[in-house]
């Protein structure tokens, strides 16, 4: 550790008392956000859950049924009150990470280095994009493509057959959409996850080739464990996660190759120095 580290640990140092009330501020300030975030959801909240029923509509669409004959049920009078509440808090929590991301970089960062907080800082930006990219794969083609699927197995022909409808309830269509909205999110932050632990020297780009047979058959087993008991977003959740390992392994490589370089910096500035030191001073010339 060189003593400019350790002058900035020190100044960055405070007390327990100053640490609680710290982390007391930061705390008010999430739940803060987090509460006017799930008013404002609240308040749109039928208009939220008429904005998630669009997949069903184009999924409809794709069954070649009339999209504007959506219906959903509520079986309990209360149901459709704790659907919204639950959808208000999800929405919330989506809203308001930005903040609570901050409020918990700042509460750490005076216990970081110069450089640990420059390198985190990427990752603080990376995290919520790729968590919206995860969701709107679900929203525009995997939502869509899952209600397809269970359309397709209604009953509705004439003859002496039952007929069999899907007639979904709000709060299992909204648990579907959060659950696969949830586990796309989770999944797109293994680039991040797995570039932290690389930065740090816990994982490297080799050893996350040579564990890729493993990491099929994991992927495979968390989308059965993360998704509905259906084969189109088990399928759907595995095939973006194998993708996002590769790609994990591509990002390992490139800050392994760019902290080479830093280091054979490092050393070329050590070894220079050490050369000046060590050259003879000039004599200077007698009068």
């Amino acid at each position: 550790m060189s003593v400019d580290e350790q002058d900035e640990i020190d100044k960055s140092s405070a007390p327990l008392i100053e640490h609680l009330i710290e982390l007391r501020r930061r705390l008010i300030w999430s739940i803060g956000g987090f509460f006017v975030a799930f008013l404002v959801c609240f308040f749109f909240a039928k208009n939220l859950f008429n904005l998630l029923v669009i997949p069903f509509k184009w999924a409809t669409q794709w069954a070649g049924m009339d999209p504007h004959k959506v219906e959903l049920i509520y079986t309990a009078p209360q149901e459709f009150f704790f659907t919204q509440i639950k959808l208000a808090a999800f929405g919330g929590m989506v809203i308001a990470f930005p903040l609570i991301a901050t409020q918990i970089y700042k509460f750490i960062a005076p216990g970081l280095y110069r450089n640990e907080r420059h390198a985190f800082l990427p990752f603080l930006i990376a995290a919520p994009i790729l968590f919206l990219m995860g969701a709107a794969l679900v929203y525009f083609f995997f939502t869509p493509m899952v209600m397809w699927f269970f359309l397709s197995m209604q009953q509705v022909g004439g003859g002496n057959d039952v007929q069999i409808s899907l007639l979904p309830k709000v709060s299992e269509y909204l648990s579907l959409i959060m659950t696969l909205i949830f586990s796309f999110g989770l999944v797109f932050q293994l680039p991040v996850v797995t570039s932290l632990m690389t930065r740090v020297g816990m994982l490297s780009s080799q050893a996350l080739a040579e564990k890729r047979k493993w990491a099929i058959v994991i992927a495979f087993v968390v989308a059965a464990v993360l998704t509905p008991p259906d084969p189109m977003s088990q399928i759907g959740l595995a095939l973006p996660t194998i993708l996002l390992y590769e790609v994990s392994i591509w990002t390992a490589r490139m800050i392994e190759r760019s902290r080479d370089k830093e280091r054979l910096a490092e050393e070329a500035r050590e070894a220079s120095a050490k050369t000046a030191e060590a050259a003879p001073e000039d004599p200077t010339p007698s009068a």
